[in-house]
């Protein structure tokens, strides 16, 4: 059998010097099917614990791998339990992500419940590491474990309890409120650096998550009715104005899989989309998988009472909701097209891109 001999390549990446293999040998990537991926980021994972003087034969437990690839880690000898997060491959530069990091920190030191972050053994805030298995280096950071449920699933909307979903909307709302309020008072550091989910980076020509009246599965009459919402909506946002009361940082997901009820209430997670934008981008998001539901009404009641009960709303903000959540469609319009190799871009196509132009002719 003829030996056939690795061809490696070399390359800069976060000021960390990285030797890869070749492609002509190593299978892509990214036609490896969710499975197998998974399995070559828990080799990337072992190696990532060891920053954090983890023992590499920890017990790894895959919970999520849509953006970033998120392990339990259960240190074998005191039991203790870490989360660690593989972020998605150049989604954030380094600045932006310490700067996530450093929000989490202000947030936890200031009372809003979330992960505290965990300091590798080097006292930085995340690691770039790289290995063979992944054929690129990934920033990787640890938090604290947080016990508790998910609150629910986007794919779970509509299936639920309502009076239970009532009743934890309602505490969504005012943790998403007191977040706002840090917000508003909070003074933005010199170096701090996050995307912003602005005119721009909803309506643009280039927005945040990509060009979404360019979605493949639309139909010319779809895109025409998406076009001219964006231009609608972008007048909107601009006469709507950014001053201090409305628009700062964000968390941007507040999806119920981000939210966890434990016996001490909720706790707020995952800040990868967190940036610079409107508060009530944070609440159409909480509501736009619900739209079209029979319980909408009462649940965005619910969701503004307990919003209120923390921070007022004013009216004007409250008529921008309907905006909002269209722009929210559009982002996810935009997510589906840009990650249209994921099974949950796959599964979410169809569906957003009917809902979207509906909400959209009908706010025309």
């Amino acid at each position: 059998m003829q030996e056939v001999k690795k061809k490696r390549s070399a390359a800069i990446y976060s000021g960390v010097l990285v030797i890869y293999m070749g492609e002509d040998l190593m299978q892509n990537f990214y036609q490896l099917t969710p499975a197998q991926q998974a399995e070559r980021f828990a080799e990337l994972a072992r190696q990532a614990i060891t920053r954090w003087d983890i023992a590499e034969d920890a017990d790894l437990v895959l919970l999520k791998h849509r953006e970033n690839a998120v392990f339990r880690v259960q240190e074998p000898e005191s039991g203790q339990k870490v989360i660690l997060r593989i972020h998605r491959f150049n989604y954030h530069s380094d600045p932006d992500l310490r700067s996530e990091l450093q929000w989490m920190q202000v947030l936890h030191r200031d009372g809003i419940p979330t992960p505290s972050v965990l300091p590798s053994s080097q006292n930085n805030l995340f690691e770039v590491v790289a290995c063979e298995a992944v054929p690129e280096p990934r920033q990787c950071d640890v938090l604290s474990f947080i016990e508790g449920q998910q609150l629910g699933s986007i794919e779970g909307a509509g299936k639920e309890n309502i009076q239970e979903l009532l009743s934890n909307y309602r505490l969504v709302g005012a943790l998403t409120a007191r977040l706002h309020n840090h917000a508003s008072t909070w003074d933005v550091p010199a170096a701090f650096s996050r995307h912003a989910w602005d005119e721009d980076g909803l309506v643009g020509e280039r927005p945040f998550w990509g060009r979404f009246w360019e979605l493949p599965a639309l139909t010319s009459e779809q895109r025409q009715v998406l076009l001219s919402a964006k231009s609608a909506v972008r007048e909107q946002l601009h006469t709507f104005g950014k001053s201090r009361d409305r628009y700062g940082m964000i968390h941007a997901d507040l999806l119920p899989e981000n939210l966890l009820i434990g016996r001490n209430g909720l706790c707020l997670i995952d800040f990868d989309d967190a940036g610079f934008g409107w508060y009530v981008f944070d609440i159409a998001t909480s509501l736009f998988f619900h739209v079209g539901e029979a319980y909408f009404a009462a649940l965005k009641q619910a969701y503004l009472a307990g919003y209120e009960s923390e921070r007022p709303l004013p009216r004007a903000h409250v008529e921008m909701l309907e905006v909002f959540l269209l722009a929210r469609g559009f982002t996810y319009l935009g997510w589906c097209y840009t990650r249209s190799e994921t099974e949950m871009a796959q599964q979410l196509t169809p569906l957003l891109a009917a809902r979207v132009t509906e909400m959209a002719s009908a706010w025309l």
